[in-house]
């Protein structure tokens, strides 16, 4: 199955909760009854009150409404940020998220993606608070081909992404992913924990972590504007991965988050199996959500 076609499948849930909302997007002219209920359907899907009030305001004005709609949710979510490289060494990558969120199951799906491109790729077990997980992670790194560091339960996590960025540079790794404790973006001392590690980072190798990806799960709605907003305080978030959105009609809370924090959707989560962590595409995310109508 096709991109286009695996995520549309996952998204089912948003779509159908929009899709007795919408009118035919071939309609030239609409009603306020049919503006009020677009407005609704898209609030209900976690767009956002004040981004949908904004589009929907702008698409008022034109020969083509739900054109010019569809476009605006678009332009909204596509933000033209590349990833950073690595100028020397291995990239190195942290990975933060809440519990819950499908983080570790995540990694093991780029560390994946990773190996089938070719690269050597070596993952930091630094979630040492939770023997379950680092055995959990062992399971996707063995499937991937990739390696892993670990130290005992309870060990310094920083300790551990120190000794794994230094390993991979004196082994001349090509990708390092540096897995954290699932966090409470609420619990101060864990927070400052998660901000030890990211410092210890880039003492090993100065110029990482390279990118710092924040996974979000999609069915948490506004709770994840909190989080996103708290974790990018501490770690520097340079992006975000949103995972289970096959479970949810909240689809739309990636509009708010690409809205507010301007930060890159970098891949999205729609199933379980290796195929269904996707790169990010507005334009594909945008189809899928909205109704065929």
């Amino acid at each position: 199955m096709s991109i286009l076609g695996r995520l549309g499948q996952g998204m089912r849930k948003s779509r159908e909760s929009l899709s007795a909302m919408f009118p035919s997007m071939k309609a030239d002219k609409l009603s306020d009854a049919q503006w009020a209920d677009i407005e609704d359907g898209l609030i209900m899907a976690d767009c956002g009150a004040s981004l949908v009030m904004e589009w929907v305001e702008q698409a008022k004005k034109s020969k083509q409404p739900l054109h010019s709609l569809r476009e605006q949710m678009v332009k909204t979510m596509k933000l033209e940020q590349p990833q950073m490289e690595a100028s020397s060494g291995p990239f190195v990558l942290l990975v933060a998220g809440v519990n819950g969120t499908g983080k570790t199951t995540t990694i093991g799906k780029l560390a994946n993606m990773y190996a089938a491109q070719g690269k050597k790729v070596l993952i930091g077990a630094a979630d040492t608070f939770r023997a379950a997980a680092v055995e959990q992670l062992a399971v996707w790194v063995q499937r991937a081909g990739a390696d892993m560091v670990r130290q005992g339960e309870g060990a310094d996590p920083a300790s551990v992404a120190f000794d794994t960025i230094s390993r991979g540079i004196a082994k001349a790794y090509d990708v390092v992913i540096i897995d954290t404790a699932g966090r409470v973006q609420t619990d101060t001392g864990l927070m400052n924990e998660l901000a030890k590690v990211h410092r210890v980072i880039r003492k090993a190798l100065p110029d990482a972590p390279h990118e710092v990806w924040h996974v979000v799960d999609g069915g948490t709605g506004q709770n994840a504007l909190m989080q996103v907003e708290k974790f990018r305080e501490v770690v520097h978030t340079t992006g975000l991965i949103v995972t289970k959105l096959d479970g949810t009609g909240k689809g739309g809370i990636l509009l708010q988050l690409c809205a507010k924090f301007q930060l890159p959707v970098r891949y999205v989560g729609v199933g379980e199996s290796l195929e269904d962590l996707m790169p990010f595409d507005a334009e594909a995310y945008v189809e899928s959500l909205l109704p065929e109508v």
